[in-house]
């Protein structure tokens, strides 16, 4: 009830008395309060799931109406993992900006996924596939990954190295498992949930850390070491909701993104 109010700008009373209202409507108990939580009944979860339908169609007549306003035109908004934004999509933009100088461009680098039916950007490159089928989606490239470390550790026996990894909570990731996999007793001395963190340590000499390609290429103060095991790849995904492609400059955008990745991260047919 008070996360319900926060998001409408709201008191807590006044979502108490809303669905009192709509209870009293059409005579169905929609709710059970109890003592530390507010759970929906079982009708109320046949009514959610049909207001859920009913936003749905709101997110996307707002998209709709906005892709064919004649306003004057907005900062299309991008949304990558941060090390995407600084490193891939950023660099670009002086170059896109030239050459469209009528597209304003707003940039951010975040590591959830941001909700697009939320307004909260309009085009994302995702490093997974999303599942709602209302989006369109575009695979645009490969993020693939080696094990990166200062030149000091080039000498060293493997079995002596110590890596640079993520914190515990992002154990799921692709490259995370992958590192795990080559630890056979050795362990992560620092984790960061931050890959641009991670490199900055391996930069110091303080491990060997698992980095994309286009991040540890392009870096002198790193050398590539070699293990046996295959290193991991991870499809990058052009994703924004179709009405987007009857928008020229959310069009420019896209075909932007997708020649910004696919260059420094061209796509292959097995990831």
């Amino acid at each position: 009830m008070s996360a319900a109010a926060k998001e409408l700008h709201v008191d807590h009373a006044t979502v108490s008395r809303r669905i009192a209202a709509l209870e009293i409507s059409p005579g169905l108990r929609l709710t059970e309060r109890l003592p530390r939580r507010t759970a929906l009944t079982e009708q109320g979860k046949v009514i959610a799931s049909v207001a859920d339908e009913m936003n749905r169609i709101a997110d996307r007549v707002y998209i709709q109406a906005k892709s064919l306003s004649a306003a004057p035109a907005a900062a299309v908004r991008i949304s990558a993992s941060p090390a995407v934004a600084a490193l891939l999509i950023a660099p670009a933009v002086a170059d896109f900006t030239q050459s469209h100088p009528n597209i304003p461009l707003s940039l951010s680098g975040v590591s959830h996924h941001v909700q697009l039916n939320k307004g909260e950007a309009d085009i994302a490159v995702r490093l997974t596939r999303p599942d709602d089928p209302d989006l369109l989606v575009r695979r645009i490239g490969t993020m693939r990954f080696v094990l990166y470390a200062s030149p000091s550790w080039q000498d060293r026996p493997p079995e002596s190295w110590s890596f640079i990894g993520y914190e515990k909570s992002l154990d799921y990731v692709t490259q995370q498992k992958w590192l795990e996999s080559l630890l056979n007793g050795r362990r992560i001395i620092f984790r960061a949930s931050d890959l641009m963190a991670q490199q900055q340590a391996a930069r110091s000499g303080l491990g060997v850390v698992t980095l994309p390609c286009f991040m540890g290429d392009n870096d002198s103060s790193l050398i590539k070491l070699t293990v046996n095991s295959p290193p991991p790849g991870r499809s990058m995904w052009l994703v924004a909701y179709p009405e987007y492609r009857r928008d020229p400059s959310a069009v420019m955008v896209m075909e932007f993104l997708a020649g910004v990745v696919g260059k420094a991260c061209p796509p292959d047919s097995t990831s």
